[in-house]
């Protein structure tokens, strides 16, 4: 039974990553309807940036998690004013477009860089040992990933719910037209998206190098990975992400832990989160918790 519940608790850490990697993607598209595929180039810089002040500035960890949060949401910022203000009211796939080049550019970048070819780790900044409780174990970097995750989603819940700026972005989301009649600022609006999904993918990306290593290949493919994650739980939900996030993970590790090795079955554990995707959205076309919207003609 302590097997059963340590796959849960390893379900629950690798989901809430999950989760608040999918958060850039729900961010950008809840305020743009536009899809970032860059969004994994953009974790990996996140978490070198992290790895430099740390190791190679000697800043404490801490500190250095901030700073890189600050640094990402101005870059990311940077990036939307830099190549994609100017693309503002014209068909999303020109923007969608944009996104795969600006994915091309980082990835030549960050490969003339020494993270681009060989493999880093953060130094241990917590206890070796884990928490042990009746069999089931944690490390205390995963510990500290998943209070990070639930800080930084509950935040950005009650941004786009309750703050003026979150339901400006809503209304741009909606009708950027009738958005501008009333005085909101689409540009602003877009910038603000793009500069909060890069403090997220920060995080994120800070918090799987802890945990991973710093792999650029591993990093900007956890984006990919996560990408069934956003469609299930529904492209404009923050809810439908943490939600989505929990139970592809929890499918993964029981599928690892129980199918694969077993009656000749291996890989189970990338193939059943694809599966039940397509069954899922056999029946609800626009995620778990997607807006589902109707236009009348």
């Amino acid at each position: 039974m302590s097997y059963f519940f340590q796959l849960v608790i390893s379900g629950i850490v690798v989901g809430s990553i999950y989760a608040l990697s999918a958060l850039g993607f729900v961010l950008i598209y809840k305020s743009s309807r536009v899809l970032n595929i860059a969004h994994g180039q953009i974790i990996a810089a996140g978490c070198f940036i992290t790895y430099s002040l740390t190791v190679w500035a000697g800043i404490p960890i801490y500190l250095a998690f901030v700073a890189s949060l600050i640094i990402t949401f101005f870059l990311a910022m940077s990036v939307e004013r830099i190549f994609l203000r100017k693309l503002i009211g014209e068909p999303i796939i020109s923007v969608i477009m944009v996104t795969i080049g600006l994915m091309s550019i980082l990835d030549g970048i960050i490969y003339l860089t020494p993270f681009g070819s060989e493999n880093f780790s953060f130094p241990e900044f917590f206890p070796p040992e884990p928490i042990a409780f009746g069999g089931v174990s944690i490390s205390w970097t995963q510990l500290v990933g998943v209070i990070v995750t639930i800080v930084l989603i509950g935040a950005f819940s009650w941004f786009f719910k309750k703050s003026t700026i979150g339901i400006s972005m809503r209304a741009v989301s909606d009708d950027q037209l009738a958005s501008m009649s009333i005085g909101v600022s689409v540009p602003r609006v877009f910038g603000l998206a793009w500069a909060t999904a890069g403090l997220t993918a920060a995080a994120a990306g800070a918090i799987i190098g802890n945990i991973t290593g710093l792999n650029f290949d591993t990093l900007h493919s956890f984006a990919i990975a996560v990408f069934p994650v956003v469609i299930l739980g529904g492209l404009d939900s923050i809810l439908g992400a943490v939600l989505a996030g929990i139970i592809m993970a929890l499918i993964q590790q029981f599928a690892s832990g129980y199918l694969d090795g077993n009656w000749g079955l291996y890989g189970t554990a990338e193939v059943l989160p694809y599966i039940l995707l397509l069954v899922i959205l056999l029946f609800k076309p626009h995620g778990l918790f997607g807006t589902h919207e109707i236009e009348r003609v």
